[in-house]
């Protein structure tokens, strides 16, 4: 039987390896905020007959040639630009459209989307609320679904800890490639991570709950033991789950155009974490709290008894 529970501060160190660099990135550069929080104008355009192919570098220097040096570009196939800049008025944008026009030929405004500073601000506060109340709601949830075993409540905070994980390995990611691949923090940023959310307490619980029911059948195992063999028992489950889920986010990442990729990539990492902190993190921290190991600096105890 795999020992995943007495080598767990060999997994919370290797949590920590891909955290700290995202926390460093996100203290260094921040989260690369799209007009959605910031406020600004999104421009979408199709050309109708491009004699060459799109480059979103080229584009970039036309923007900067205009006055919009800070404009982000992307490309969706290979007939339509999606540009995001600072707030553009009606001129801004028609002088925008003819330059391109110049070197790619005739186009068409499929959007052109303004957002106040005032806006994006609202909806920047709204999405921290989104996420704290959603944090708050499972910990209610388990505290509760879990009140008849002693210390119900520190399965709910184990899996918000778990939670956090991912929580923090997808925002910590989304500032490394906005400062190396120039991506934007959207607001499908924010639906991918409350989807991440959900996916890591889901795969916890299922853990957590057989943990309750082996401590019912195995009494005169310690707590360490228990914990153990339920991890074990639902690993093949959580694996199984979660592969599918990985499997289908990846072909949309690879396969899904350009719109989607950023989405679908979060949700991938995200997931990934997810399905590593529900068997690797979670339940370990149960065990780390039963015996009381920080005050020994956490050096592990005599295993307590179930």
């Amino acid at each position: 039987m795999f020992d995943i529970v007495r080598r767990r501060y060999w997994y919370f160190g290797l949590s920590l390896l891909v955290i700290v660099p995202g926390l460093i990135a996100l203290a260094l550069w921040g989260l690369p905020l799209a007009i959605d929080y910031t406020g600004g104008t999104l421009l979408e355009v199709q050309f109708k007959e491009t004699p060459r192919a799109l480059e979103p570098a080229q584009i970039r220097q036309l923007m900067a040639e205009e006055g919009f040096p800070d404009s982000t570009v992307q490309t969706s196939g290979t007939d339509i630009a999606v540009i995001r800049s600072k707030e553009l008025n009606e001129a801004d944008k028609q002088k925008i459209i003819t330059a391109l026009e110049a070197l790619y030929g005739p186009a068409s405004v499929l959007t052109a989307e303004t957002v106040g500073p005032s806006v994006g601000a609202e909806v920047a506060q709204s999405a921290a609320l989104a996420v704290g109340a959603a944090a708050l709601g499972i910990l209610i949830y388990i505290w509760l679904a879990f009140r008849r075993l002693q210390h119900a409540f520190r399965y709910g905070v184990c899996a918000i800890i778990a939670m956090l994980h991912d929580v923090l390995v997808v925002i910590g990611t989304a500032a490394i490639f906005g400062k190396v691949f120039g991506w934007e923090v959207d607001a499908l940023f924010l639906t991918a991570l409350l989807t991440v959310a959900g996916f890591s307490v889901h795969d916890t619980i299922v853990v957590f709950d057989r943990i309750r029911e082996n401590l019912t059948i195995h009494r005169r195992l310690d707590y360490e033991t228990v914990v153990n063999h339920s991890i074990v028992q639902t690993l093949d489950r959580s694996i199984n789950t979660q592969l599918t889920v990985m499997f289908t986010l990846l072909a949309l990442t690879l396969f899904g155009g350009d719109t989607l990729r950023h989405f679908t990539l979060t949700l991938l990492i995200g997931v990934f974490s997810g399905t590593y902190s529900s068997i690797f993190n979670a339940a370990p921290l149960l065990v780390v709290w039963e015996n009381r190991e920080w005050v020994n600096l956490f050096r592990r105890r005599n295993p307590a008894t179930a």
